[in-house]
């Protein structure tokens, strides 16, 4: 993680973690694919007669579209909440505190 944060800026990563809430895991394994597979698997060795588990029963959704950010403004306060989790500095702040005022 040391060398991760050296490299990049703490607005890339949080550009990267918005992306990633919106589509998914990044990366070429989609681990939250193979557990869906794996739990539609588990879940069909123990069903009683009726309908069949599939894995899309078992995936997460991923872009839950604007639920709960309606506004610009909310959308920024979740931008900086995304950054203080990852320690990131706000240039839109006096000082650049961390997290802003949000």
């Amino acid at each position: 993680m040391p060398e991760l944060l050296a490299r990049t800026s703490s607005a890339e990563l949080t550009e990267w973690m918005a992306y990633e809430r919106v589509t998914g895991p990044l990366g070429p394994e989609r681990m939250d694919a193979l557990f869906a597979t794996l739990a539609a698997t588990v879940a069909n060795t123990a069903r009683a007669k009726g309908r069949k588990a599939e894995p899309k029963d078992f995936m997460p959704k991923w872009d839950q579209g604007d639920k709960g950010l309606t506004d610009w403004q909310q959308m920024l306060d979740a931008v900086k909440s995304y950054n203080r989790q990852i320690g990131g500095t706000d240039s839109t702040t006096k000082g650049g505190a961390a997290g802003g005022d949000a």
